[in-house]
């Protein structure tokens, strides 16, 4: 039987009873020895494991980060294709956009300077001509009238007077004349009496020019009077009120920033039309009494049937513009001054012929990506890159593409460089 080795490190040492072990043994016996020690650290390392993991965890989130910017949606703005036929703009020659204004409209001002006593008008209210809008201070101007009322009172009264002496003074020299025929008197008497009269009359007629003078000082006095209430030169309705009770009100400026020059704002609705500005390489398309189709950006669904005016003969030269003035044929409460409006000249004589083939979309939608011409459709959150050949005849703003896309297909609007065929796009609408 083989003789046992040194106990093993852990091992519990069990002695015979009644042995006697020194300390020094004890010590011995306990010792790790260098092959145990070597045996005991000899196993597998997991360094390489971890190391390994950690680079695949990394690859993995590079992998989805670049699968995420890759696949991000793109925010665009769309536009709907639509067929000739449909399209508001059918038949139309050109389209330019403008803004609707007023032909008749006032700032409503006193002739004379004073204080507001009131203010009877309200934006949005609707007045008739002659309707009171506002009234000054008149008493200032109520005891001028008096006075010239006064004075053209006196001087008719020096009237009456002078046509009672004229009376007299003809008889006296009636009376004297016959005495002088008689020889009862003399002759100088008789004549005295004639100039007496001739006098009077002229007296009668300096004062009747005093009436006259009085009188037009009475109607001045009255007019100034008069200029105390402010009225409305015509109907229409009151868009702007500038001018509250307390306030100075003058014609003039008159002040500084203490006067106002204006109580309110009159537009006649009736005189409502619409400018826009044609651009001068088509001005000649559009001719004076031509049909016209007016849309207004509030009301895109409401077409107003409209006929050219005339073409004012003056040309912007910063924008390379012609003005073209537009009647619009149907007046309706909804039309207001300062709207934007998109109008359609239409053709004279509409010819029946078969509208063309294609689409229309508008000309920003239309982008150069590898020197073609393409458009993007979105459908299902995606778009579709497809080429396209516009056709040589345009709407205005919108072009007529004859293939590739369909009516109805949302083509995205100024499609950003980043946009390719397949990228995932978010819809964003216009806010209001």
């Amino acid at each position: 039987m083989a003789a046992p080795g040194p106990p093993r490190y852990g091992t519990r040492i069990m002695e015979p009873r009644g042995t006697t072990v020194s300390h020094a043994e004890l010590l011995k016996a306990l010792r790790i020895e260098k092959h145990q020690r070597e045996d005991h650290g000899r196993g597998p390392s997991r360094w390489p494991w971890i190391a390994g993991a950690l680079v695949l965890l990394l690859a993995l989130a590079g992998a989805g980060f670049w699968w995420m910017a890759g696949h991000r949606a793109i925010a665009v703005r769309t536009a709907t294709a639509v067929s000739p036929a449909s399209d508001p703009g059918a038949g139309a020659v050109l389209q330019a956009t403008g803004y609707v204004t007023a032909r008749r409209q006032a700032t409503v001002s006193a002739q004379i300077t004073g204080t507001l006593t009131a203010v009877l008008i309200e934006e949005g209210d609707h007045v008739t001509k002659g309707q009171v809008l506002a009234r000054l201070d008149d008493s200032a101007w109520k005891a001028a009238l008096d006075a010239a009322k006064a004075q053209a009172a006196a001087a008719h009264a020096l009237v009456a007077q002078y046509r009672a002496q004229l009376v007299q003074d003809q008889r006296d020299a009636a009376r004297q004349q016959s005495l002088a025929a008689r020889g009862l008197v003399a002759k100088q008497v008789a004549e005295q009496a004639r100039t007496l009269v001739d006098s009077t009359r002229a007296q009668l007629a300096a004062q009747q020019k005093q009436v006259a003078a009085a009188e037009a000082q009475v109607a001045q006095a009255q007019v100034n009077f008069d200029y105390c209430v402010v009225r409305a030169p015509f109907s229409g309705v009151i868009t702007t009120k500038d001018a509250q009770v307390g306030e100075i009100i003058s014609p003039l400026s008159a002040g500084g920033g203490f006067t106002r020059t204006g109580v309110g704002t009159i537009v006649d609705m009736d005189s409502l039309e619409v400018d826009v500005d044609v651009n001068e390489a088509y001005i000649g398309r559009v001719q004076p009494r031509m049909p016209a189709e007016a849309v207004l950006d509030a009301y895109p669904d409401w077409k107003i049937p409209a006929h050219v005016i005339a073409i004012v003969p003056a040309a912007d030269r910063g924008k390379a513009t012609v003005k073209v003035r537009v009647a619009l044929e149907r007046k309706d409460p909804r039309i207001v001054p300062d709207m934007g409006v998109r109008v359609s000249f239409l053709e004279a004589k509409p010819q029946a012929a078969q509208a063309p083939r294609g689409v229309l979309v508008p000309a920003k939608a239309i982008v150069r990506r590898d020197g073609r011409s393409v458009v993007f459709v979105v459908a299902d959150g995606t778009v579709r890159q497809r080429a396209v050949q516009p056709a040589a005849r345009d709407y205005g703003e919108l072009k007529l593409l004859p293939d590739a896309v369909q009516p109805g297909d949302a083509v995205v609007l100024s499609p950003p460089p980043a946009l390719r065929d397949g990228s995932r796009v978010r819809v964003e609408t216009d806010k209001p």
